[in-house]
This record gives structure tokens, sequence and C-alpha cells, in this order.
């Protein structure tokens, strides 16, 4: 077998493994969409992407080991477009969680987090009120909130120290009250009314000390989703991105490769007539 076939199968091989890579960031995002993100489309392709990769590598592997042209050319002509199409999910990904992030709050560990800071297509797809039926009850069904309890040698965690934790973003605007409101302290999910309640922040009456309502209606909440969104969605690009520049490379090399292949097929004959080619018989006298 060629040399370059044998480049076109290892370039098949690793374009295989990085198609693991991005089936596994596809199954992480589903994980987290199944128990904290709740937002259930957005894994799904890369999930396509993933696989489709997987199984042109796999096209593209058999075709250089049994020296299949048409195969080698298949896995060349579609692994363009699925190259265009990574790119594209990348441009997107980033597009839509490009605005909003967390505000610090004074002398908090945690970050708060606010509806009006996000825009754009993801924010109304989440705030969409049978859409967010959907996310909120997810939240609640994945107890989220009621696991944030915390004890010490058996006494619970006082506000100071419930203060400088790092909350995720749907701890912090689902599972509480937003900081500005003024309510007292009890535990982790339970605050009382106190007297600083902020009028222009809707959220404040939204608030219910019942495990059930908790802050699944405010705003905080919405954009708490959008925030853990936003963080797991960056993570997986920062992947995906790499791998974009893997695949590229490979691809351009896999091209090169079926391109000599092709030219030694056209102009380079095998065993006795590439020799016979090489040293010509001489004519004797």
């Amino acid at each position: 077998m060629r040399t370059s076939n044998h480049l076109i199968g290892l370039l098949n091989f690793l374009t295989f493994l990085l198609s693991i890579v991005i089936l596994g960031g596809g199954i992480w995002l589903s994980s987290r969409a199944n128990s904290t993100d709740c937002l259930k489309f957005l894994q799904w392709p890369l999930i396509v992407i993933g696989a489709s990769i997987m199984v042109v590598s796999l096209a593209g592997f058999a075709g250089a080991c049994y020296r299949n042209t048409f195969l080698m050319w298949l896995y060349l002509f579609v692994m363009f477009f699925i190259i265009a199409a990574l790119i594209g999910f990348i441009i997107f990904a980033y597009a839509v969680t490009d605005k909003g992030s967390g505000r610090p709050v004074l002398n908090k560990g945690y970050l708060e987090y606010y509806l009006q800071d996000y825009s754009g297509w993801l924010k109304d797809r989440v705030v969409d009120e049978s859409y967010w039926a959907k996310i909120s009850s997810c939240i609640r069904d994945s107890k989220v909130c009621s696991k944030m309890g915390r004890t010490f040698n058996g006494v619970p965690e006082t506000y100071d120290m419930f203060s400088m934790r790092k909350l995720s973003p749907i701890e912090s605007g689902c599972c509480k009250p937003p900081t500005e409101c003024g309510y007292v302290y009890i535990n982790e999910t339970l605050w009382n009314s106190g007297s600083g309640l902020a009028a222009t922040n809707l959220d404040c009456s939204r608030w219910s000390n019942d495990q059930q309502m908790l802050c699944y209606q405010c705003d905080s909440c919405k954009a708490g989703v959008l925030g853990s969104l936003k963080k797991s969605w960056r993570k997986v690009s920062v992947i995906n991105i790499v791998v974009l520049i893997l695949l590229v490379i490979f691809y351009v090399i896999g091209c090169a490769a079926f391109r000599n292949n092709k030219k030694i097929d056209n102009d380079e004959p095998y065993g006795e007539a590439r020799m016979t080619k090489a040293q010509p018989s001489r004519i004797h006298l």
C-alpha cells in the first residue's frame, strides 16, 4: 500500500478520535440540559456533527485501507460541508451567548444576574412563557436549590458564610431573593421579609419561601439560566475551536495526499512496469 494511503488512513483515524471529542461535548451539554441548564435542544447540532464526522472518517479509513478511490473522494467531499457546519455552529454559539454576565455584589462572593443584561434569540427563547414553564419545572425537579444546604459540625452555615460562597448562576438567580430586596437570611432557601424591599425590582414580590416556588418565576432566575448556558457553551466552544483547527489541518493534508494518489495512478505504473519505465531495456545490434 502506498505511503499516501497510509497517510490518509492515519488522518481518518485521527479524525475519528476528534469526532469522539465533539460527541463528548454534545453528551456533556445533554447531561447539563437534563440536570442543570435545562435547555434541551442546543446540544443536538453538536451531537449530529460529531456523529457525522465519525461515520465519514470510518468511510475514509475504509477507502484508504482498501484503496477505494470513491470512498476517499466521498470522505473529502462530505468533510468539507461538515467543517463548514462546525464553523457555523461555533459562530452561532458565540453569537447567542455574546451579551450578558453576572454583576458583582459588594462584600459577596457570588454574582447576581439581571435579565436586562441579556438580549437576542436565546433570551427570547428562554423568556417565552410556554418554554419557561418547562425550564422552571426542570430546575425544580433537579433539586439544585435543595442541595445548597451546608452544615459545619452539625450547625447550619451563617449568613456571613453564605455570602462568601461562589454560587452558580442558577443558584444565585433561582434559589434566593435578589440582595437588593433586603430579605433577612434564615437559611439558604428561607428568607424573611426585611425593611429594605426594592420597589423597582419586581423580583422582590415574586420571591416565595414555598420550596416549590422560591424565585423560579423571577427574572433573575431566567437570567441565571442564560448565564449558566453561556458558561457551558463557552467551555464547549473552546474545545470545538481546537478540534476545528485540527480538522482543517487534517483535511488539507488529506486533500494533498489524495491528489498525490491520483497523480501516481495516472502517471506511474506498478511493479515490473515501473522498473521498465525507470530502466528501459537496451536494444542490441
